[in-house]
């Protein structure tokens, strides 16, 4: 498949992403498309040799380290004598003076309402529209499809009564645990209505009103009879809707018939880690449904149970203030984009010297470009804010770079300095370190600051290669420097002012279907003074929604101020095992699980492009993957192979294993194509196998090198 350039100044551009930008994307911006491309490629090619100085840059002091590691391997480890070294290869930065950052113009949804935040494949528009409408959610269909709800019989498509009460026992719970009423239960409520200003919830024996009746917003439909309330709590609304008539009220006195809860507050548009895209007809896909949402007209039509259903943006939800005055909340998520880093180049465009464009610039002024409509119609960020995810920078010098390009891309837009927010993931050993430079080097743009287990780990088992073999994966959860990380996150976020102002993440809750382990574990992430947190589903949202209930973040925020700071030098800690006593079967065991992890994954992403989905583990749970899961499962057997904790002939045998399980796994798919028995003829398991035994020599052990060049191959 030979793809077709048009010249463009002194750019080669992909004649699919030319005429997208040309056709589709600067109509009604107010950009000239002789200024765009003019301004595109002079940054372009001003750009690109800052960003291949910057890969470079990485790979010296990767160097550096390993020659450390090696020349002291026999001798005792000092943390101080480590930290020296990393501080004079510049590798650890002199920390400057206390600062606030300066970031002006973000949406409440940032800087004021605590929620869960979800993250969703921008190339998959139904997943794509399902996570911006799952700002309001049910919490009568959510409970009920889930394992939350313990009953004889599981969620089927024949209605449970016995499921429904306990829905309805539930959530009157929640309702009493969150909106208390003076002297009643609102299990005991037969009837509602509002007199005057006030919210009147009647009992068969009296009338009782809300604890504190600040919490009542206003309603919809009649005063005498309302077809819903709506309440708030931690600035998150709840609306209980009334409705005797509904199948599911029959069993409720007062007819209530469902709770929405306000449930993903902020949503990740993904153009990185959970899509497979490696060439301009990915790109474009990706592009135009950004685009889409930006414009307010993306729409997808699919068929459900028969049925063919369209899918568009949900409106906003009026009400009526309990002032009588009307009234709106925002009907969808606050939607975020995630870009790609600056390791990865993409054939899309090609620059004077024929060399592909580093995928990060093309992303941040293609996807900037898309977002000029909503700075006209204001229907996603009201503030005028444009807010980009950065993942995968390596310390403050690219965290420079990242607000060079933007500032590029604000001049070429005709954009206010600063338009264009940035999200700080710290997913590197070397931002970890280094976060509150980083966060400085951004400081007038940063919105979002989040810590993620999988690409962290992926990186201190490669940046610490040479020092020995590394302990388990499920043991990495548990070990001192994880600890610190996540820690160290969130009071360096809390110390540049980030509270109130902007969001700092946990992670991902990787299993879609265990919903009852979510709500027991979950709340440790607010506990830890996170003010959003990442789900998998929208449905995941409606629940992780409760834990905000529970805990005021901001009041968190304030406790965590006042702790003992970490120690510095517990992130230095290597997870190393110095005398490995496993056996055979323990060592067997943990390769089987990463390795099945690892060929679950690739032969979706390799085989149909399908860059996240739910993998079963080696035990059948599902779990959500994308290339986060698939470093550190390469990395952590690629160390082993290094240190001679396995052999390659062990690990050859075991992935061929696995390949069967994964083909059992997958029977049911009939687009999918099995490895087994023809593991050579099958581009994904040697992909598999390449992540495994290429690992070591991967830039950072990153997966997408080796993804994209056997996804083109495979594609060609």
């Amino acid at each position: 498949m030979t793809e077709k350039y048009i010249n463009i100044n002194n750019l080669s551009v992909s004649e699919k992403l030319f005429k997208f930008i040309n056709q589709e994307a600067l109509p009604g911006t107010n950009i000239n498309s002789k200024n765009f491309w003019q301004g595109f490629d002079k940054y372009a090619h001003e750009l690109a040799p800052k960003n291949k100085k910057l890969i470079d840059e990485r790979r010296k002091i990767q160097l550096e380290i390993d020659r450390w590691h090696l020349l002291n391997k026999d001798k005792e480890f000092k943390i101080e004598n480590y930290k020296s070294f990393l501080k004079k290869i510049g590798y650890i930065k002199r920390e400057g003076p206390s600062f606030k950052i300066k970031t002006k113009n973000l949406d409440v949804e940032i800087s004021k309402i605590p929620g869960p935040q979800l993250v969703v494949p921008i190339n998959n528009s139904r997943y794509a529209l399902n996570a911006v409408n799952a700002r309001f959610q049910s919490l009568y269909d959510s409970l009920y499809g889930t394992d939350i709800i313990q009953s004889e019989e599981s969620a089927s498509e024949r209605y449970d009564p016995e499921r429904g009460l306990e829905v309805i026992k539930f959530s009157k719970k929640f309702l009493d645990d969150h909106f208390p009423l003076s002297g009643a239960s609102w299990r005991e409520i037969n009837k509602i209505y509002i007199n005057d200003d006030q919210l009147i919830l009647k009992t068969y024996k009296k009338n009782s009103i809300l604890k504190n009746k600040n919490k009542f917003i206003g309603y919809r439909g009649a005063k005498e009879s309302p077809e819903a309330i709506i309440l708030k709590n931690n600035n998150l609304h709840v609306e209980i809707i009334i409705n005797p008539n509904a199948f599911s009220a029959k069993s409720d006195a007062a007819g209530i018939s469902d709770i929405i809860v306000e449930a993903a507050v902020t949503t990740i548009c993904d153009h990185e880690d959970s899509v497979a895209s490696v060439d301009a007809s990915d790109k474009v896909i990706g592009y135009r449904n950004w685009l889409g949402l930006m414009k307010g007209n993306l729409t997808t039509q699919f068929e459900k149970k028969g049925k063919s259903l369209l899918r568009k943006l949900n409106p906003d939800r009026k009400f009526i203030l309990k002032n009588g005055k009307l009234s709106k909340l925002h009907g969808r998520a606050l939607l975020l984009n995630r870009n790609n880093g600056h390791l990865m180049t993409n054939p899309a465009i090609l620059l004077q010297d024929g060399s592909e464009i580093p995928e990060g610039i093309m992303d941040a002024f293609i996807t900037t470009l898309c977002s000029l409509h909503d700075l006209k119609i204001k229907k996603n960020s009201r503030t005028g804010s444009i807010m980009i995810v950065k993942p995968k920078q390596h310390g403050p010098d690219e965290c420079a770079f990242t607000d060079l390009i933007f500032n590029k891309v604000e001049q070429v837009m005709n954009l206010p300095k600063y338009t264009i927010k940035c999200g700080i993931m710290d997913e590197e050993r070397r931002t970890s370190l280094n976060l509150k430079e980083c966060i400085r080097k951004l400081e007038h743009r940063v919105f979002f600051i989040n810590t993620g287990f999988l690409d962290r780990t992926g990186d201190e088992i490669h940046t610490s290669m040479e020092s020995g073999p590394m302990i388990k994966k499920g043991d990495m959860k548990k070990s001192e420097w994880i600890k610190s990380y996540e820690k160290n996150n969130v009071e360096v976020g809390l110390e540049c002012g980030f509270s109130g102002i902007a969001q700092i993440g946990k992670g991902m809750f990787p299993e879609p279907d265990n919903m009852l382990k979510m709500i027991n574990e979950k709340i440790s992430h607010l506990n830890a003074g996170a003010n959003c947190a990442w789900v998998p589903s929208p449905t995941a949202a409606a629940l992780h929604a409760i834990h905000y209930h529970q805990v005021d973040i901001f009041k968190k925020h304030d406790e965590i101020k006042k702790n003992k700071k970490i120690n510095f030098n517990n992130l230095l800690k290597i997870p190393i095992t110095k005398r490995p006593n496993w056996s055979i079967n323990e060592i067997r065991e943990e390769i089987a699980n990463s390795a099945q992890s690892i060929l679950g994954y690739v032969v979706r992403w390799i085989d149909q492009g399908i860059g996240c989905s739910k993998v079963p583990d080696i035990n059948g749970i599902n779990l959500m993957e994308d290339r986060a899961t698939l470093r550190i499962s390469s990395q952590l057997i690629a160390n082993w192979l290094y240190h001679g904790i396995c052999s390659r002939k062990q690990v050859l045998e075991i992935m061929k294993k696995m390949a069967k399980v994964v083909d059992q796994q997958n029977k049911d798919d009939p687009n999918y194509q099995t490895m087994f028995p023809n593991y050579d003829k099958s581009i994904a398991f040697k992909t598999a196998c390449e992540l495994v035994f290429q690992g070591k020599d991967q830039p950072s052990g990153y997966t997408e090198p080796l993804l994209h060049l056997n996804r083109l191959i495979k594609k060609n």
